[in-house]
């Protein structure tokens, strides 16, 4: 990972935005890497035309999974749960800023999974 990637990882890890829980969030879900303990959830509170207007997340585990979390949640507000659902593994690489090695996709991917599993309740 390159050294201005690898200082945003930290930044983010050590001061993620958009932590927390919501109160009667419109959506909720979350996952778990159950290989190494690291958890995400989301909540999400939606606007009447179906935009996202508040988002939180909570979590624990390695850097990047928290990290990955805390740049997609940046991303989420103003949008339209369909534009979401086409989020996908290449969207996290791209905010991540780099390719992973194997052991590393499923850290940065947890969160894209977590939200995905949140809308597939909604």
């Amino acid at each position: 990972m390159s050294e201005l990637y690898r200082e945003i990882i930290i930044d983010h890890y050590k001061n993620p935005r958009n932590f927390g829980k919501l109160k009667d969030p419109d959506i909720n879900g979350a996952e778990d890497n159950i290989v190494c303990g690291d958890r995400v959830e989301w909540f999400l509170k939606l606007d009447s035309a179906g935009r996202v207007k508040e988002v939180k997340w909570q979590g624990e585990g390695c850097a990047l999974s928290q990290a990955s979390a805390s740049l997609l949640s940046e991303m989420l507000i103003g949008k339209k749960l369909t534009e979401i659902n086409k989020l996908g593994v290449k969207d996290i690489y791209r905010i991540v800023g780099e390719k992973l090695n194997p052991s590393r996709q499923k850290c940065a991917t947890l969160s894209v999974e977590a939200l995905k599993q949140a809308l597939t309740k909604k």
